[in-house]
């Protein structure tokens, strides 16, 4: 059941050997790395000339477990709400990365909410842009992805604690990385401000208020749903603080500051 290479040649180069070279030059952009391991990480997915930096600068500084829960959003609307695609590879160019059979079999198994669905994943580009940079940093790196499009915070928690309890007593360590992007469209100065307001719950550790600032704002936000899930799973695995590792919008690349996507990457200890 592997996964082939959905959005290479659109969000990312399809030669290997670039895709190598573009990555490592995003990651080179870390500075100083966590000293603590990353309990979790959120990354933005838009095509690397625009999102590349920033993605590349958190990941470098994340001390991610070889063991990763990937969280995204659906931006196809296709499959199951909680959609957890449950073995094979997933493949990129150059390489790719397997999926951590025995997690992904604990978590269907402990949480009915989550469901063995292949079709949410198969042409959703939120967590296939992040491969590369993962497996860049550890080729050995396992994930479990995760997409999610439950609009429900009752449910969401409920997943988290399930999340939560599966990975105390995994007997490895694991992180979670999460994919989103900030507001869409919006002039510069503006998305500054908007995903500021969205950012402050993130970085205080609160995912109900992140949760309830975006929705009661509008702020546009694609992966608040995983990012609440994951921020909820990270506070019941002990998680303590949260730093601001990069952010940009996409003016630095395309020159046009009149209408932006905003890119944020946090991790979390």
């Amino acid at each position: 059941m592997d996964r082939p290479a959905a959005v290479a040649g659109r969000f990312y180069t399809a030669d290997p050997r670039a895709l190598g070279l573009e990555v490592a030059s995003y990651l080179a952009l870390a500075e100083t790395p966590e000293e603590a391991p990353t309990l979790l990480a959120m990354v933005p997915h838009a095509g690397y000339v625009f999102s590349g930096p920033v993605a590349g600068r958190t990941l470098g500084e994340a001390r991610l477990a070889p063991l990763v829960v990937l969280l995204g959003p659906n931006h196809t609307g296709r499959g199951r709400p909680l959609a957890l695609w449950p073995s094979g590879r997933w493949v990129v160019p150059g390489g790719g990365l397997d999926v951590d059979t025995e997690l992904a079999e604990a978590l269907l198994h402990a949480e009915p909410r989550l469901a063995a669905d292949t079709a949410a994943h198969a042409q959703e580009h939120s967590l296939e842009v992040v491969l590369p940079f993962l497996a860049a940093r550890n080729p050995q790196t396992t994930i479990v992805p995760l997409c999610v499009a439950e609009p429900r915070y009752a449910e969401l928690e409920a997943v988290a604690a399930s999340l939560a309890g599966v990975l105390g007593v995994l007997g490895r360590p694991a992180s979670l990385v999460v994919s989103s992007d900030m507001s869409h469209f919006l002039p510069d100065a503006q998305t500054r401000r908007v995903d500021a307001r969205a950012l402050e719950p993130v970085l205080t550790l609160d995912p109900r208020g992140l949760y309830d600032t975006v929705r009661a704002q509008g702020i546009s936000m694609c992966g608040v749903l995983p990012m609440t899930l994951g921020l909820l799973a990270a506070k019941a695995l002990g998680a303590t603080s949260a730093r601001l590792a990069a952010y940009g919008t996409s003016a630095a690349a395309s020159g046009d500051a009149s209408r932006v996507v905003g890119y944020a990457g946090v991790i979390v200890r």
